[in-house]
C-alpha cells in the first residue's frame, strides 16, 4: 500500500503536495466516530438539519475562490467552471434545506388499521467513493440529500484531488455543522474493499468508471450494502433532419467541451441525419476550433488540461485508432508540444461501429460524428451502446422529439433541444452499464433511507 497520496498540477506536471495515507488506527477511530455522530444526527428535526444545510451553503460561498483555486490547480478545470460548480453545490444544499422535509414526510395509507403509514428512515453511515472530474459537485450532490435524510458520510475521493477532499471537510467544519457530518478517508482505492466490508458502513454511493462500478457492486453485494452507481456514458445527441443548426451546434459544442470534455454526461456521439451532415460537421469544426485551450486561470481559455497525462495519452490513442480504422479527422487530434496534459478540441467524422470513437467513452474534448440514414436509423445508432446515461435530441418538431425522448431512447436522461446536465430538482442517473439508482430530486433523497411500514391497531 502506498504511504502517500500525491497531487500533481496537470497544467505543468509539477507536484503540488503529498498527503500521508491514514493509519489503520486512524481509520478505525474515524469510522467509529461516524457511527456515533450519525446516532446523534438522526435525533435532530428536519428544521434543525435545514439550518445546518443553509450554513454549509453560506460557507461554500464564503470560501468559493479558494475552493475553486484548489480544484483548478489539482485537476485543471477552467477557473470560471470551478466557481460555477461550487455555486451549484451551494444551491443544492439550499434546495434540500427547503424541500427535504416534504420529500421525507410520512405517507399515510388507508387500511383496516386505525393508522398505517410509511416512514422514511436514514440508513446510517454512507461511504461516498467519488471521482476527480467534478471534485466538489459530485460530493456535495450526494451529501446534501443524504445528510438531510439523517445520514452522515465518509468520503473516499480520487487520490489526485485529495486537497479538494480535505477542503470539503474543512468547509463543513467551518460552517458550524456538527463534527463528523462528513469525514475524509485518505486511502488508496485498493483499501475500499475492506472499508465497504466494515460493519460501520451501511451504504455506498459511487460515481466513476463502469469498471470501478462493477467491482464495487460485487463487494457491496457480498456484504449486502445498499448501493447507488453513477458510471460512464457515451451520450448520443441526435440531430434530426429538421434540426435548427443555428441553435443546435453551439449547444453541441458546449455539451462536448464542458469541463474540458471530462464529464460522464457530456455530449460524445453526434448522430446526424445524412441530409444535414455536411452542414453540421463544418459548423462543428469551425466552432470547436474557436475554443481555446491553455492555462485554466486564463479567462480566455474554455478548455484546461486533462486531469492527468495518462488520461490524455489514452484519449489520443483512441483518436489515433479510430483514424486508422477509417474515421476522418476534421480538426485537432494531436498532442501539443507545450508542457501539461493538454489536448486540442478534436472532431472526427465517418465514425462507425468497431472504432473506439463509436464503441468507447471518449473522456476529453473529442466529438465523434456518425451519419444516420433517417430518424429510425438515428434511434438505432443512439441505442447501440452499452451505456445509457444521457442523450439529446434536436428537432423543430418538439412534440415528435419529446415522444422519441420518452419512449425510444435508452437512457436515464434525455433532453430535447438542450444539453444534458444535472439539476437538484430532477432525478439523475443511468441504465445499462451507466449504473443504477438515482441522485437528486425526490428519488435522490430517498435512496439512502429505508421505507418502514408502521401499522397501528
Amino acid at each position: 500500500m502506498p504511504q502517500e497520496l500525491i497531487s500533481v498540477n496537470p497544467a505543468n506536471g509539477q507536484m503540488l503536495k503529498k498527503y500521508p495515507v491514514y493509519s489503520e488506527k486512524k481509520v478505525d477511530s474515524l469510522l467509529k466516530n461516524a457511527v456515533k455522530q450519525q446516532k446523534e444526527w438522526t435525533t435532530t428535526t428536519f428544521k434543525q438539519r435545514a439550518i445546518v444545510l443553509k450554513q454549509i451553503a453560506k460557507q461554500i460561498r464564503t470560501d468559493i475562490e479558494s475552493l475553486a483555486t484548489m480544484a483548478s490547480r489539482e485537476m485543471g478545470k477552467p477557473f470560471s467552471q470551478s466557481m460555477a460548480e461550487l455555486e451549484k453545490s451551494a444551491t443544492t444544499f439550499e434546495y434540500y434545506a427547503k424541500h427535504g422535509a416534504a420529500y421525507l414526510q410520512d405517507e399515510q395509507v388507508l387500511t383496516e388499521a386505525k393508522q398505517s403509514f410509511v416512514s422514511y428512515r436514514p440508513m446510517g453511515v454512507v461511504l461516498a467513493i467519488m471521482p476527480w472530474n467534478f471534485p466538489y459537485w459530485q460530493v456535495f450532490r450526494a451529501m446534501a440529500p443524504a445528510v438531510m435524510a439523517g445520514n452522515v458520510l465518509v468520503l473516499k475521493h480520487a487520490s489526485n484531488v485529495t486537497g479538494c477532499a480535505l477542503a470539503i471537510e474543512k468547509v463543513i467544519q467551518k460552517s458550524g455543522a456538527p463534527k463528523g457530518l462528513l469525514q475524509t478517508l485518505c486511502l488508496p482505492s485498493s483499501q475500499m474493499d475492506a472499508i465497504i466490508a466494515r460493519p460501520e458502513i451501511a451504504a455506498v454511493t459511487l460515481t466513476g468508471s463502469t469498471q470501478a462500478g462493477k467491482h464495487v457492486a460485487s463487494v457491496a453485494g457480498k456484504y449486502i450494502k445498499k448501493l447507488v452507481l453513477e458510471l460512464g456514458g457515451s451520450d448520443p445527441y441526435l440531430l434530426l433532419k429538421d434540426a435548427d443548426l443555428d441553435m443546435a451546434v453551439p449547444i453541441c459544442v458546449n455539451g462536448r467541451l464542458v469541463n474540458s470534455g471530462q464529464s460522464c454526461v457530456a455530449a460524445k456521439r453526434f448522430v446526424v441525419d445524412r441530409t444535414i451532415r455536411k452542414d453540421f460537421e463544418e459548423r462543428m469544426r469551425i466552432q470547436m476550433m474557436e475554443a481555446t485551450y491553455g492555462d485554466p486561470f486564463n479567462p480566455e481559455h474554455k478548455i484546461g488540461p486533462l486531469a492527468r497525462h495518462d488520461l490524455r495519452d489514452q484519449l489520443h490513442a483512441q483518436v489515433t485508432s479510430s483514424i486508422e480504422k477509417g474515421a476522418k479527422l476534421l480538426c485537432g487530434g494531436f498532442i501539443p508540444e507545450n508542457p501539461g496534459a493538454f489536448y486540442p478540441p478534436t472532431v472526427l467524422t465517418n465514425v462507425r461501429k468497431g472504432m473506439p470513437a463509436y464503441d468507447e467513452e471518449l473522456f476529453g474534448p473529442v466529438a465523434a460524428i456518425i451519419e444516420a440514414k433517417d430518424e429510425e436509423d438515428a434511434i438505432r445508432i443512439a441505442n447501440d451502446s452499452s451505456f445509457g446515461l444521457g442523450s439529446g435530441i434536436f428537432s423543430r418538431n418538439r412534440k415528435r422529439a419529446t415522444e422519441i425522448a420518452t419512449k425510444r431512447i435508452e437512457a436515464g436522461n434525455c433532453f430535447v433541444n438542450a444539453f444534458v446536465h444535472s439539476d437538484p430538482r430532477l432525478p439523475f442517473g443511468g441504465i445499462k452499464e451507466s449504473g443504477y439508482g438515482r441522485e437528486l430530486g425526490i428519488m435522490g433523497i430517498r435512496e439512502f433511507t429505508y421505507a418502514k411500514t408502521v401499522f397501528v391497531q
